[in-house]
């Protein structure tokens, strides 16, 4: 390599430099007209410098100049190029492909200038003697030192940023959605470069090459927060500041000025071309060319379900079981009660019960049932309507003593109370439901007439006690209603687990029922740690729904269950290597089991 050819190559390395600052000029006034003249200026001095006085004047003294100019030339175009796209428009994808163009062209020429002009090997093209290092001392020492620890750590930082959006990053583990497979304050080696790795606010980057597989353990860009321009760029600050922070101040927080959960790490569980369903921790799937759906056993092999189980070296850096053993073991008998539960029976018990309850009433007396609401007057106010004259009630209405006490009185008193009693245990009896191998669906039915049946075997046994003279101060010690009571207990346990522990189908039938599917290129993620993983299922509000559609009584809950699914351009990388804690190193899979 000669004088000459050195010359050529920073001749276009300016030119490309020159032409990519062209490419940020805006016109629009806001933060994106910055991006021209910081680009254009700073390629002006560089080419001034290095072109004109080292390559054309040949006047060495200038080496060191140019060479801290083309080491910066890189990050101070991508600075306009994140600056130009900043603003409140964004810019064509022409323009984008053009841009990282002559981005990649000046850095690439910036970089094999470099090379050549490296104190190594640049007395072999130039008439020039590396200078000795100056003692300095006293001030200027200390100055000399502090501008060169900076300049070390800006470029440093920069050369990180560049490595964390095309390579390779660094993540380390913020919750315990992923438990077993992480803890808390694991580190991980996330690798990005075959997941398609785009240029900061643009869509233009390295091509898509991994084929993602079921089980494979992701990081990717939370799809709950906003993807906006003016979010993009939030995260992109934060994540530059963080860095030259040492990790010290995170700016990336929600609206509440808590810390973003974002990105997230989870596993993998639906890809393109599938319709899933999870119904009593099993995950079930089915494609086109499957009617009816089947267990996904792999899924069982990582879901972690009861951490009381897990390996006891991982227990002690677990922070929080959300199950203790005995509440799993009444989750699994409910769910066997569920499913044993013989429609038929029920449906005369509930009519049996409504005819008792319709016996009993007509018992007491007008001046009887106005005088039993001196035993409810405190506890009517807790009972919360929610459809029909006398309301459908949210689980903990019709589960808890207190409500359901007063939930008595309040029936006895009314006119209408017998019929409505008889429309709430009934209306349901009679109709004939296909759910067409819904497994959720017929189980969420089924949870409904347990929680019925329970309630009016409660509301009926107060209502015998009441006429056997029996004030409910002495209703507590009552064995048939401690035993429902008991039942009431389990199924408010389950409730709060139902949306932890099943999921709907998803993606949703059609309006016709025909089923959807997961799209090309989209794929469906849940943590390992099921009962503590606020992942692809859920939304991050919660809103009352009845627990079946096919009930016009239906019992309501609190629900967050809205499952999406994520499109592989947030997906940033797959973990590749788990370097912290050393006693847990290795590659990540399955070794949490």
């Amino acid at each position: 390599m000669n004088t000459k050819k050195l010359f050529a190559l920073s001749a276009a390395c300016s030119a490309f430099s020159a032409l990519f600052s062209l490419t940020t000029l805006s016109f629009h006034g806001d933060i994106s007209l910055l991006a021209f003249p910081l680009a254009i200026v700073f390629t002006a001095v560089t080419a001034f410098f290095g072109v004109q006085k080292l390559f054309r004047l040949g006047e060495t003294n200038y080496i060191p100049v140019v060479r801290e100019f083309l080491q910066y030339l890189p990050y101070v175009l991508l600075i306009a190029f994140v600056l130009r796209r900043a603003g409140q428009f964004g810019t064509a994808a022409v323009l984008d492909v053009f841009s990282v163009l002559f981005w990649v062209a000046s850095s690439a020429l910036a970089l094999v200038i470099l090379h050549y002009l490296n104190p190594k090997r640049v007395e072999r093209y130039f008439d020039y003697k590396v200078p000795p290092k100056k003692k300095r001392t006293g001030l200027r020492l200390i100055v000399t030192e502090t501008v060169s620890w900076i300049d070390a750590l800006v470029q440093a930082v920069f050369m990180v940023l560049l490595l964390n959006i095309f390579i390779v990053q660094l993540y380390e583990i913020p919750s315990e959605s992923m438990v077993p497979e992480f803890l808390i304050k694991d580190r991980v080696v996330v690798f990005k470069t075959l997941s398609g790795p785009k240029f900061p606010l643009s869509n233009i980057g390295l091509p898509y090459l991994k084929k993602y597989n079921r089980g494979d353990i992701v990081v990717f860009r939370n799809p709950h927060y906003e993807n906006d321009r003016k979010s993009e760029v939030k995260t992109f600050v934060s994540q530059l500041v963080y860095m030259i922070s040492l990790t010290k101040v995170n700016l990336n927080m929600d609206a509440d000025g808590n810390p973003k959960a974002d990105p997230l790490v989870k596993r993998l569980a639906g890809v393109p071309g599938e319709q899933l369903m999870m119904q009593d921790g099993v995950l079930y799937h089915r494609t086109k060319a499957e009617d009816e759906f089947t267990v996904v056993k792999e899924d069982d092999f990582w879901a972690s379900w009861n951490l009381n189980e897990v390996k006891p070296s991982l227990k002690k850096g677990i922070q929080q079981f959300p199950l203790a053993q005995d509440e799993y073991d009444m989750m699994l008998t409910c769910e066997e009660q569920r499913r044993a539960l013989d429609i038929t029976s029920v449906s005369l018990e509930c009519r049996s019960l409504a005819d008792r309850f319709y016996t009993l009433s007509r018992q007491f007396s007008a001046v009887e049932k106005t005088g039993t609401a001196n035993f409810a007057q405190n506890d009517l106010a807790v009972i919360t309507l929610v459809q029909t004259p006398m309301g459908g009630y949210y689980d903990y209405g019709l589960l808890s003593d207190r409500v359901s006490s007063a939930m008595t009185y309040k029936l006895l008193q009314a006119t209408d109370g017998a019929d409505w009693f008889r429309h709430f245990m009934t209306d349901w009896a009679d109709k004939k439901i296909d759910f067409s191998g819904d497994l959720y669906a017929e189980a969420s039915f089924r949870l409904n007439l347990m929680i019925k049946m329970t309630f009016g075997r409660l509301v009926v046994r107060n209502l015998e006690l009441l006429s056997n003279g029996l004030q409910p101060s002495l209703w507590a010690s009552d064995t048939k209603r401690l035993e429902y009571f008991s039942q009431a207990q389990m199924l408010s346990g389950y409730i709060l687990l139902q949306d932890r522990r099943n999921m709907p189908v998803f993606p949703a039938n059609d309006a016709e029922g025909k089923p959807q599917y997961i799209p090309a290129h989209c794929y469906f993620m849940m943590g390992d740690n099921r009962f503590n993983s606020l992942d692809m299922r859920h939304s991050y509000d919660e809103w009352l729904t009845p627990l079946t559609p096919y009930d016009a009584y239906s019992a309501t809950y609190y629900t967050n269950m809205q499952p999406q699914y994520v499109h592989r351009s947030r997906i940033l990388g797959t973990t590749a290597y788990r370097f912290w804690p050393l006693n847990r190193y290795g590659v990540p899979g399955h070794t949490g089991k």
